[in-house]
Order: C-alpha cells, then sequence, then structure tokens
C-alpha cells in the first residue's frame, strides 16, 4: 500500500489545524505557503475531510478552518480513510489462495493498528530522538 500525496497533504493539513487548535481557524493560503504546496490541490483536499466531519470551515474575512475535534479524537486512519479509500494492501478475491488471503487480512489490520492508535496529538507532540533502525518498509 502507497499512501499518495493526498494522504501526506491531507495529514500536513490536519497536523497543521492541530497545532493551532483553540487559536481560531487558518487559511488554506496559509498552510501552502508554510509548506511549498498548492492551494487549490489543498482546497480538493479539504471538501472530504470537512464532509467527514473531521474539520469545519469558518466563513468571512478572518475564516478559514478548524479541526471539528480535538486533536487526540482524530486518528491517521480517520484522515487517511477519507483521503485515500479503505486500507488495503492488495486487492485479492474469494478465489484467491487461503494462505496468501490470510497474509494479506493480517498486513492490512497491522496497518490499521498502527494508523488507528496513531492521533494528531501523537503527530504534532512527536520529537526525533535521532533513532533510525535501518530498515526501510516498503508498503
Amino acid at each position: 500500500m502507497k499512501i499518495s500525496t493526498k494522504g501526506r497533504y491531507g495529514l500536513t493539513i490536519m497536523m497543521e489545524l492541530a497545532n493551532r487548535f483553540g487559536e481560531g481557524p487558518i487559511s488554506l493560503r496559509s498552510i501552502a505557503q508554510r509548506h511549498d504546496l498548492s492551494e487549490h490541490y489543498l482546497e480538493q483536499l479539504i471538501a472530504p475531510l470537512r464532509n467527514a466531519g473531521l474539520v469545519k470551515s469558518i466563513r468571512g474575512a478572518y475564516g478559514g478552518y478548524v479541526l471539528a475535534k480535538k486533536p487526540d479524537e482524530i486518528s491517521a486512519g480517520d484522515i487517511i480513510r477519507v483521503l485515500e479509500g479503505p486500507i488495503s494492501p492488495v486487492e485479492f478475491t474469494e478465489e484467491e489462495d487461503p494462505a496468501k488471503r490470510y497474509l494479506w487480512l493480517r498486513i492490512r489490520d497491522s496497518i490499521s493498528a498502527v494508523l488507528d492508535s496513531t492521533t494528531l496529538q501523537d503527530l504534532i507532540s512527536y520529537k526525533d530522538e535521532g533513532q533510525t533502525d535501518g530498515y526501510m518498509f516498503y508498503i
């Protein structure tokens, strides 16, 4: 499974909103400028997040977007599923070998567990302590 720019930039938006939670709305323009991203593309991503009830829009001269819930109540899984769709490492049919189907289900469940147990609060509070394990994983 590969997370596209939709999921990655969606997490960027949500982390920016989480960092400023309780301080009022933030414009997509300011997020786009801070991260050197296309404002138009971020507008396309914010709509499904709003429709899913993860963000609220505030109209007006000082408008923008705010989180609809506290950062510790929104998981990375919530965001990724809205923007990327169901989490599945492969498309498999019912006729597929049962052993391989079991493997795909275990991979899916492991990915889901990590995404669902990681909140926006976890992401914005993360401190890199320079530890690298030397492994590179492609999912």
